[in-house]
């Protein structure tokens, strides 16, 4: 089903939502608890994006929580079309996903907004509120790692994977652990970490995290 018809409550009133998720759970949590506030609603509540772009024009929201990883068009690119549309929409990603590389893209895109699935329910109504106050909420972990970002040498010869793989190996986590976050197999994770050793011209893992921050890479 790719659209969900909702019956709000009679005389609901508040500011309306459109939720983009293509996991029915999630999508019906978050509709359940979007309704149980007073100053919000869900309006229309998507598992693709194409349908909630088709719809745009019909759906009275400027608010819209979009996941990342949907069948078909992704959300990065839903935020693009969407902007494009209605510059207006303030679009605020909801996802899974924490690494720094799509928390660019989805901000460049014109998100206003990043959250992670794991937030408080309570968290996620008063990020609508500060959206609305003209904030851009964010879970902590994403606030801290887009404000560390500003202190980076931007000179550093690294990709953007390739940092997130070394400050995760900083943190002390294994190449298992390493790859379970970023959703990719191990050997891909060595693959990255022999190109950050060729990169920096060092040979050992203490040898990269020391010089990545001495120069300010991570």
């Amino acid at each position: 089903m790719n659209k969900v018809n909702l019956n709000l409550p009679a005389g609901k009133a508040g500011k309306r939502i459109v939720l983009v998720e293509d996991d029915p759970i999630i999508r019906e949590a978050f509709t359940a608890l979007i309704n149980q506030s007073a100053d919000y609603s869900v309006e229309k509540a998507y598992s693709n994006a194409e349908e909630a772009i088709k719809n745009i024009s019909n759906d009275n929201s400027d608010i819209y929580l979009m996941d990342i990883e949907l069948p078909g068009m992704n959300g990065i690119e839903a935020i693009s079309k969407i902007k494009v549309i209605n510059p207006k929409i303030r679009v605020v990603v909801v996802t899974v996903y924490e690494n720094d590389d799509l928390v660019f893209k989805a901000l460049c895109e014109g998100a206003s907004g990043y959250l992670t699935k794991n937030i408080p329910p309570q968290k996620l109504i008063d990020s609508l509120k500060e959206l609305e106050g003209g904030g851009a909420p964010m879970t902590t972990n994403i606030a801290r790692m887009v404000v560390s970002s500003f202190h980076r040498n931007r000179q550093s010869p690294l990709s953007a994977r390739e940092l997130e793989v070394l400050e995760l190996l900083a943190s002390g986590k294994s190449y298992s652990s390493i790859a379970d976050q970023l959703f990719v197999d191990k050997e891909t994770i060595r693959s990255h970490i022999k190109n950050i050793y060729l990169k920096l011209e060092v040979h050992s893992k203490a040898e990269a995290i020391e010089k990545a921050r001495k120069n300010k890479f991570i």
